[in-house]
């Protein structure tokens, strides 16, 4: 009698976690069930304000979201929220220093940081001693515009 209760009250517990309204909405939504249905924002806003790092030596020589081949050497970065292929110019608000590289990958999705460079993008802003380094990221557009040179 009481094992039956128990199936019951999870039974019940389950549907109820299932109800919809009228137009097919899921009232209610589990943590397991948000995590599945999330999907990637990709932001329209052209400045943002965040924490860079820089990436690790093992994904040298794979492939990127956009299909091109990483390597260290190339100005290029990693972002979950700015969109690929886009021309960006970073700052480094310690120092003041920017580098214009293109975004070509994207993060693990769990990652809370703004953007990946490349080491040499790094290098550029001078934080790779410290890993970390705040930063402001300015977009550009698909195409690195007139008067603006790389790095």
């Amino acid at each position: 009698m009481k094992k039956s209760l128990i199936f019951l009250f999870f039974l019940i517990s389950v549907l109820g976690s299932k109800a919809q309204d009228a137009e097919g909405n899921s009232l209610t939504v589990s943590k397991h069930q948000k995590a599945k249905k999330s999907k990637r924002v990709v932001s329209n806003q052209k400045i943002h304000y965040g924490t860079a790092s820089f990436y690790a030596n093992k994904f040298e020589g794979r492939r990127t979201a956009n299909g091109e081949v990483f390597s260290q050497k190339k100005l290029t970065g990693a972002s979950n929220i700015l969109p690929l292929n886009q021309w960006v110019r970073v700052t480094n608000m310690q120092n003041h220093l920017t580098v214009v590289l293109r975004i070509t990958d994207r993060m693990y999705k769990n990652n809370k940081r703004l953007i990946d460079l490349s080491k040499s993008a790094a290098k550029k802003l001078k934080y790779t001693g410290y890993g970390l380094a705040h930063v402001r990221v300015e977009v550009l557009g698909k195409k690195l515009p007139e008067g603006i040179q790389r790095g």
